[in-house]
């Protein structure tokens, strides 16, 4: 489950066309219509020396909202004719017909007209920058595409399902990541939280799924397989510098599901801990030694350690990022996500991140603060034929 698409697709020629604009919504564009309906039914009710005709002036602006400059150029045409007519028409605004060419009416249709030009500068003006937020939308989803790319939903025993939110739906890519690799020694899993926003955290996590994609298929031991992306992560931040070296950190959990023997290794690198669920028991995940996250290991002796649970057919694990959990709703609370998962009993990989997704959403009407990442593992009641492929 991942965030929208586009909808761009290639061309027979092998050619991307640009990406379709959103439509507008149905009242914003049927605003001008409204209007002038409007007009009409206020412009009988007034005295002949009061004429709200006049009001429309703005029909061509309102179009500009919504439609583009052909469309706001026959809305100005129209505009003026209908000045015109209720001007000069006795019998549908009770003046003289000598009226249609009065200084004032004149005077408004020039105004109309002017009006008209500059809305369809704004509604051509309008387009191009909806062009321009599409193109950087689609660059965006493709950059995650490459950053967090599409995990298979089966990898030997295990079934594995992937969630990402953004908080801002222009952004659409941030500091969260997950990765799940097949590997000699097992199924090896990641989730992590850059600290911070913008390209720096988006640059570290692309940083750490590289390190993490290059160490998890060479270095047979989980915790000497966390100490070495702890490494290329301190190296990185002294790369970019600044005074804030120290703070450019990464939360995490690496975890290992062995093709062989019922077990879960876990290495928890100041990352919420995962969650245990098996026929509607759910239980967190805690190591008994706390940890710092990744780049600020070299603080303390001895930093990470391994811990390994049961993990037998049927059981599920949820790796999430802490968007879950410090979502509010309108009353300030904390998102309950052990009661929640609790509540809804056994689901699948797919339908549980399904209903994560929606709650999230619901509880926080639609206001996220933070990215939200989740991946959720189940381990299936039969074995493999083969052995996982070592890559």
């Amino acid at each position: 489950m991942k965030i929208g698409r586009t909808g761009r697709e290639p061309e027979q020629d092998g050619t991307t066309p640009r990406p379709r604009l959103p439509a507008p919504p149905a009242w914003l564009r049927w605003l001008p219509v409204l209007y002038v309906a409007a007009v009409l039914l206020v412009e009988p009710l007034t005295p002949v020396d009061w004429p709200v005709s006049f009001a429309l002036i703005a029909v061509p602006v309102l179009a500009a909202f919504a439609h583009g400059p052909l469309a706001v150029g026959a809305a100005t045409v129209f505009a003026v004719g209908l000045e015109a007519v209720l001007a000069g028409t006795p019998c549908c605004a009770g003046r003289p017909a000598d009226y249609l060419w009065d200084r004032h009416y004149v005077a408004s249709y020039i105004c109309t007209a002017l009006v008209g030009g500059l809305g369809a500068i704004l509604a051509a003006h309008r387009i191009r920058r909806e062009r321009t937020l599409a193109d950087v939308r689609f660059v965006a989803e493709t950059a995650q595409r490459v950053l967090l790319r599409p995990l298979p939903h089966r990898i030997g025993n295990l079934r594995l399902q992937s969630l990402y939110l953004s908080a801002a739906a222009e952004a659409r890519i941030g500091g969260d990541l997950y990765e799940a690799v097949s590997t000699r020694f097992g199924v090896r899993l990641l989730i992590g939280d850059v600290r911070g926003k913008g390209l720096v955290a988006v640059e570290t996590a692309a940083a750490m799924l590289g390190a993490f994609r290059e160490v998890a298929y060479d270095e047979p031991d989980l915790l000497a397989l966390a100490g070495r992306v702890d490494t290329s992560m301190s190296r990185r931040a002294t790369q970019l510098g600044g005074t804030e070296t120290s703070e450019r950190f990464v939360t995490a959990v690496f975890a290992e599901v062995p093709a062989e023997g019922h077990i879960v290794r876990i290495v928890n690198c100041g990352h919420p801990p995962p969650v245990w669920l098996r026929d509607g028991e759910v239980r967190e995940l805690e190591s008994g030694r706390p940890a710092p996250p990744l780049n600020l290991g070299i603080l303390v002796e001895d930093p990470y350690h391994l811990d390994t649970y049961p993990f037998r057919p049927g059981d599920q694990l949820l790796l999430y990022t802490d968007g879950v959990t410090e979502t509010r709703d309108a009353t300030g609370a904390f998102y309950p996500l052990l009661d929640r998962l609790r509540s809804w009993g056994p689901l699948p990989p797919k339908e549980l991140l399904a209903r994560l997704h929606d709650d999230l959403l619901a509880y926080s009407h639609a206001g996220l603060k933070d990215d939200t990442a989740a991946l959720a593992v189940c381990l299936l009641p039969e074995a493999p034929s083969a052995r996982l492929p070592a890559e």
